[in-house]
């Protein structure tokens, strides 16, 4: 895969990965999401990273899985030859590959924002609700696609889209397949922000900045609280929330939190 078909680049703290695939409205390739999915490993560990930006280049954010290139269009036989397919190739595909790519997004210890520059369709628009934080476009959509395909959702959206909107909303979407604006997006709680096309770009970069500037360990530990809330109860939740206060207080940009606090002035984090 050409590099350029997902553009990387680190400034001042902020990893910016920009699809770059704009002649296929940013469809993903398998070697694209290997990519992605390396890109949001390495983030988590650098340090010099604190916040992650994803988006797109031309008129899409993302349209999906590159079905054209026969990654789930098909039989596949034994080691991806066309052919008969073998009972359990789909759902290893699914768990190797979309499932993957969602995940690596949900665990990032980063906080990742969405800049939602255009359509984000199926496995794209899930790639999009999978972020901490999602700006959109003013001309971005956001489609359910799969079932105008006769296909089920992939990509973990039927895990995402009830914890965002509830069920019915998520049926409702799931089931019609109908294009969503990026206003009735923010009205239903999928977007936190719709702006003018042209200031998509500078209001990701002031978002992420403001993310780089703040306590790192402190915003990674709260990512995990809150997404792991929404699979427990209250006993389990509050037994994390103690952990992960315990663990914060070990930290350099918690102390200075609190001296910060005391000495009357604003603090300056580090991200350690």
């Amino acid at each position: 895969m050409p590099v350029s078909e997902v553009l990387h680049v680190v400034d001042g703290g902020v990893a910016q990965l920009t699809l770059n695939r704009p002649e296929a409205l940013n469809a993903i390739t398998p070697d694209q999401r290997e990519r992605l999915i390396r890109l949001l490993g390495e983030a988590s560990a650098d340090p010099g990273v604190r916040a992650v930006v994803l988006t797109g280049t031309g008129r899409g954010f993302c349209a999906g899985a590159d079905l054209r290139g026969g990654a789930v269009a098909g039989g596949r036989g034994a080691g991806g030859v066309a052919g008969e397919r073998v009972a359990g190739d789909v759902a290893r595909m699914i768990r190797d590959g979309a499932q993957r790519l969602i995940a690596a997004v949900l665990d990032c210890e980063k906080p990742v924002i969405a800049a939602v520059n255009g359509t984000a369709a199926g496995l794209g628009a899930h790639l999009a609700l999978a972020c901490d934080l999602v700006l959109a476009a003013e001309s971005a959509r956001f489609i359910e696609v799969f079932v105008r395909r006769g296909l089920v959702p992939d990509g973990g959206g039927a895990y995402l889209l009830p914890r965002l909107v509830g069920p019915q909303r998520a049926k409702e979407l799931m089931f019609f397949g109908d294009a969503l604006s990026a206003a009735d997006a923010e009205r239903l709680g999928l977007v936190n922000r719709v702006v003018p096309d042209g200031e998509l770009d500078k209001t990701a970069r002031e978002w992420a900045a403001r993310l780089a500037a703040g306590p790192t360990r402190a915003l990674a530990l709260t990512k995990q609280l809150v997404n792991a809330s929404l699979d427990s109860d209250r006993a389990t939740a509050f037994a994390a929330e103690a952990a992960a206060q315990e663990i914060n207080m070990t930290t350099a940009d918690a102390r200075e939190g609190v001296a910060s606090f005391v000495e009357r002035r604003s603090p300056e984090y580090r991200g350690r």
